[in-house]
């Protein structure tokens, strides 16, 4: 792939609406914001934690605080009515987006690793014990590792974990032997946060499917940058957060088959969760509410719906295409550094992110260098402690490619790399 091809997308205007990547930064950090000391423009490469966020959802946000902020399915009143019929829509266009049947199967949560928690605690201490099994795999993040994980010890499930190839895909020969009739569930990333591994989910899901259990897929890293049916993929469970796709924080999303999320419990209690209550026993309400118990996150959903508008109106193929020339980019210019080592399969076959190491340089190191040159990235285990074990490292860096990015940019991480072979060479 020629590096001037033009982008699929319209990255110039796409800029222009985040304010964020006009600044310098370089200055005191102890005061936010633009500082006087700033001089050195922002390279903002660490979407895969945090994505920036659009001048179109900052105002959805905005404008729900100055004109309908209100509690919703509590009050008569026009505000609460407004805000109620703002929010349910908000599960609407999810919905849509994903390819749920309804928002009876869309709950809001607060990130990711809620959702996780939500299933675990509502379905697996009710569902699993002695003899059953949970099955993950090597490049989990530590929200569905440490989740099952405690969840085994608390049941006394065996939790296994498909181990990664050498180029950092799962060994599929052995999901085949780990996933048998002992199995009640399969947790598996969609994307790896760390190796960019883009696995195969659908083949995982018949595989459960064979054997009578559940998947839950971590889109936390797919959602954001590429088209995602969770019908086609046959997810029983799929979940996703608000902030690492143009969203704001504190909202995630829980998708679950509306005939699983009837049969199971809820996992918190209070509020909006409750139908009736007496001295002695409770209802719930129906899907979804009943698993949003207290006052939801209202702004945070408003603000999901319009990153949902904005990246639909970009495309999502769009945006797929876009960083796939970007991470190919990248992973070719600094693997022609021949001390860099990137974790992974190639650069034509993995989500937007490269991990990597410069030889005899530590990742907090080299994170410190590029941060010079106003780079962004991110540096340490990612919340995949144990994989980065597996691959014999402690730490690596990271960065990670979103819609308004450029290969302009990435030319200023590859020179700041360079930059830090010549001072530690």
């Amino acid at each position: 792939m020629s590096t001037q091809e033009s982008y699929p997308i319209d990255v110039d205007a796409i800029r222009e609406e985040f304010p964020i990547l006009q600044r310098n930064v370089g200055g005191d950090v102890t005061i936010p914001g633009p500082d006087e000391g700033d001089d050195t423009p922002l390279v903002y490469l660490d979407n895969g934690a945090t994505s920036q966020t659009p001048d179109t959802v900052v105002d959805a946000i905005a404008d729900y605080y100055r004109t309908y902020n209100s509690n919703v399915h509590r009050g008569i009143h026009h505000l609460s009515q407004e805000a109620s019929v703002a929010y349910e829509e908000a599960h609407d266009r999810v919905a849509e987006f994903i390819g749920a049947n309804g928002r009876e199967e869309i709950v809001f949560t607060k990130n990711t690793t809620e959702s996780e928690n939500l299933v675990a605690y509502a379905w697996g201490l009710n569902e699993l014990g002695p003899g059953d099994s949970v099955v993950l795999t090597q490049m989990e993040h530590h929200a569905s590792l440490v989740t099952w994980q405690q969840i085994g010890k608390k049941t006394g499930a065996d939790v296994r974990f498909i181990r990664v190839d050498a180029e950092g895909r799962l060994d599929m020969d052995h999901a085949r032997e780990l996933v048998d009739d002992s199995t009640k569930m399969v947790s598996v990333v969609h994307v790896s946060n760390t190796l960019g591994t883009i696995n195969p989910v659908s083949d995982l899901a018949d595989l459960a499917h064979d054997h009578g259990a559940y998947i839950f897929v971590d889109g936390a890293q797919s959602v954001p940058n590429r088209p995602v049916d969770v019908q086609a993929i046959d997810a029983d469970f799929f979940a996703f957060s608000g902030h690492k796709m143009c969203g704001p924080t504190g909202i995630g999303v829980l998708y679950g088959k509306e005939e699983i999320l009837e049969e199971m419990e809820p996992y918190l209690y209070g509020g909006d969760m409750i139908r009736r209550v007496s001295y002695d026993d409770a209802t719930w309400e129906d899907l979804p509410w009943k698993f949003e118990a207290g006052t939801p996150p209202i702004a945070q959903g408003v603000g999901l719906h319009a990153a949902i508008d904005y990246l639909d109106d970009i495309g999502m193929e769009n945006i797929q295409r876009h960083e796939e020339q970007l991470v190919e980019y990248a992973y070719d210019e600094l693997t022609a550094f021949d001390d860099v080592e990137i974790y992974g399969p190639p650069g034509d076959d993995r989500g937007g992110l490269v991990a990597f190491n410069l030889d005899g340089v530590h990742a907090h190191d080299l994170s410190s260098i590029v941060n010079d040159y106003g780079v962004a990235i991110r540096a340490g285990d990612h919340c995949t402690q144990p994989l980065h074990d597996t691959l014999g490292v402690a730490a690596s860096a990271r960065a990670s490619f979103y819609l308004y990015n450029t290969r302009e940019e990435i030319d200023v991480l590859v020179d700041a790399v360079d930059e830090a072979r010549q001072l530690f060479g």
